[in-house]
């Protein structure tokens, strides 16, 4: 099966970078998949999950948003932030999105909503991405 590089950076780090079979990202205009050998493409990515799957299993990272250009040889993934399922602190996510729910719940004058609309969608997307491992793929017995 044909391969193709992922580089997921940061501005501080770069948190991936291997051959992929496939790569599932977040777009403005839904879901994007990738495979080896795409069209040329860039675009932006909305805050979700980053699908990457690798011989059979899948593996995913928390994104904020950001950027992906994808080449026939190569998909690079400019991200805002992006976490690894191993690096996502669940008990900082749970209190995130606790907080984030209260600020729209009571309406506090001067909060802005905006920001926490943002703060809750991403602190879901983290405990989306912490509730899954490393997933096998079932193989087919002919």
């Amino acid at each position: 099966m044909a391969t193709t590089r992922l580089d997921v950076v940061t501005a501080e780090r770069e948190v991936f970078s291997d051959d992929v079979d496939e790569v599932v990202a977040p777009g403005v205009e839904g879901q994007l998949g990738i495979l080896p050998h795409h069209a040329p493409l860039m675009t932006t990515l909305l805050p979700g999950e980053l699908l990457i799957k690798k011989g059979g299993e899948e593996f995913y990272l928390a994104i904020s948003g950001g950027f992906i250009e994808a080449r026939p040889d190569r998909i690079i993934v400019l991200a805002d932030t992006a976490e690894r399922v191993e690096e996502i602190d669940i008990a900082r996510a749970e209190e995130a999105k606790r907080r984030a729910e209260e600020r729209l719940v009571e309406g506090i004058p001067g909060v802005d909503t905006a920001r926490a609309e943002a703060a809750l969608r991403r602190s879901l997307i983290r405990l989306r991405v912490a509730g899954r491992r490393r997933r096998r793929r079932p193989t087919i017995q002919v």
